[in-house]
C-alpha cells in the first residue's frame, strides 16, 4: 500500500496542501521544502497546476487560485449558507440598489462568497473569492468583532496594513471600534479599504450567538448613505441567521 505520496495526484495534493491560510502565496523554494519532492517534480507539477487553473503565478510565487475556492464552495459548509443567503441577498439589492456582499472569515481576512452587483452606479475593489484584511473593511470588522477575544488579540498583534489615509491602523483605536460594533450589531467604513467606498455591515450569527458571515451593502461616497440603509443590512442579515437556525433544529 502507498501512503498517496507515491501517485502523480497525492504529489499535486501535496503541494495544494502547502498552502495555509497564513501562508497564501509560496516560493518554488517554500513549496519544496514544505513537500519535500524532489525538484524536478514539484517543477513540472507546479507547470500542470497552473496550466489547469489550480495555481496561479506571479512572477515567483504561487498562490491557489479562484478555481480552487469555487470547487471548495460546492462541497463545503459555505454552500449551504450561500443558498440560505441568497434570496435575502438579492431582496437587499433590490431594495437598496447598491453593491452587496456576503463574507466568511477565514484567519485575519474576509474572503467574499457572493457578492450582487448594483442597479445603479457605483464599484467596489471586491470578487467572489477575493480576500481583505480583517480590519480594512465593514465586513471584516463586524466578523472581527464577533470572534472569541483572543482571536481579536491575536490580530490586533499584528501589523495592520494601511490601504487608504482613513484605514484604521491604531489597535487601540480599532478596539474601540469592535467594542461598539458588537454592542450596536452594525459597522461602517468610509473609504477604509479603498477610496471613494462607503460600506455597512452586519452579523450572520447562529442559534447560539456564535458568527457564522456578515452582509454588507457597499457604495460610492458620491450619493450613498450608509445610515440609511443600516436597518435593511440588520434586517437581511437577521433573516439569514433566524433562517440557518431553523434548518440547524431540523437536522438536530
Amino acid at each position: 500500500m502507498t501512503d498517496g505520496r507515491d501517485t502523480v495526484l497525492g504529489k499535486a495534493m501535496a503541494i495544494l496542501q502547502a498552502f495555509t491560510v497564513e501562508r497564501t502565496t509560496l516560493t518554488f523554494a517554500q513549496i519544496r521544502d514544505a513537500t519535500g519532492l524532489p525538484k524536478a517534480t514539484v517543477h513540472r507539477l507546479l507547470g500542470d497546476l497552473v496550466e489547469h487553473g489550480l495555481l496561479d503565478r506571479t512572477g515567483s510565487t504561487y498562490r491557489l487560485s479562484r478555481l480552487v475556492f469555487e470547487l471548495g464552495m460546492r462541497a463545503s459548509v459555505e454552500r449551504g449558507l450561500i443558498e440560505v443567503s441568497g434570496p435575502f441577498l438579492e431582496e437587499l439589492r433590490d431594495r437598496v440598489r447598491e453593491i452587496v456582499h456576503l463574507g466568511v472569515r477565514e484567519g485575519s481576512e474576509v474572503v467574499y462568497v457572493a457578492k450582487i452587483g448594483a442597479h445603479l452606479g457605483g464599484g467596489a475593489p471586491s470578487r467572489i473569492g477575493g480576500r481583505m484584511p480583517l480590519h480594512a473593511t465593514a465586513l471584516g470588522k463586524v466578523l472581527l468583532a464577533f470572534s472569541p477575544v483572543d482571536e481579536q488579540n491575536r490580530i490586533l498583534a499584528e501589523p495592520l496594513a494601511r490601504f487608504t489615509p482613513r484605514t484604521v491602523t491604531e489597535p487601540g483605536r480599532l478596539r474601540r471600534q469592535l467594542d461598539e460594533i458588537r454592542e450596536s450589531g452594525l459597522s461602517r467604513e468610509y473609504e477604509e479599504s479603498a477610496v471613494g467606498v462607503v460600506c455597512v455591515a452586519a452579523p450572520v450569527l447562529d442559534r447560539d450567538d456564535r458568527i457564522v458571515a456578515a452582509v454588507s451593502v457597499t457604495g460610492p461616497t458620491t450619493g450613498f448613505q450608509p445610515e440609511r440603509h443600516a436597518g435593511a443590512v440588520r434586517a437581511a442579515a437577521r433573516g439569514i441567521s433566524a433562517t440557518l437556525a431553523r434548518r440547524s433544529e431540523l437536522t438536530d
